[in-house]
């Protein structure tokens, strides 16, 4: 009886590791690919983004991705920041459009979010991203609960305080270390 446990056993753990290393080797294979289509999606997003924006680069400045988006002719016409933070379920990653001096914003968009369905992943919709269009930011923008008073309040979304207030300090705080790292650089906005 007890070589029998034994003997189902050793199989079953000889399966999870082949189980195992294939998915690691798939994993591994196809990592640039996915790498390269998060990529493209990435800049694709670009023109919604940024207004008069055709194309993008990617950098790193302050230890944060951002893409400098360019026109048809190849100037500099603003930023596309990579931005991650805490949302109310999980990790929130968003893509927030400024213009050149980092002044105002122009567009954002979720790329992943696994808020509360019905609540707080109400986040995504156009209508809601819509209100961060044109915001000055400085001061920073603020959540509130009523129709917005201030050019820079964004009215929160009913029922979901929590993911409203995090996408609003994600999108302050990348604009505020991107601003921060480029003074560092010297670089004039």
């Amino acid at each position: 009886m007890k070589n029998s446990y034994i003997g189902q056993a050793w199989l079953v753990i000889v399966l999870a590791l082949a189980f195992g290393a294939a998915l690691a080797g798939v994993q591994a294979a196809l990592a640039p690919k996915i790498a390269a289509n998060k990529l493209s999606d990435t800049l694709g997003q670009i023109p919604a983004l940024v207004p008069g924006a055709t194309s993008g680069k990617a950098e790193t400045i302050g230890g944060q991705t951002v893409y400098r988006a360019l026109n048809e002719k190849g100037e500099h016409v603003g930023w596309m920041i990579s931005a991650r933070g805490l949302g109310f379920a999980d990790i929130l990653d968003l893509l927030v459009g400024v213009n050149k001096d980092l002044s105002r914003i122009t567009g954002l968009s979720v790329l992943e979010q696994k808020e509360t369905p019905g609540l707080g992943d109400r986040i995504t919709e156009p209508a809601w991203r819509d209100q961060f269009k044109g915001k000055p930011t400085i001061p920073d923008l603020a959540v509130t609960k009523t129709a917005p008073k201030s050019d820079s309040e964004v009215q929160g979304i009913t029922g979901a305080t929590i993911s409203s207030v995090s996408v609003v300090g994600i999108v302050n705080g990348a604009v505020a270390r991107l601003r921060a790292a480029l003074a560092e650089q010297g670089e004039a906005l």
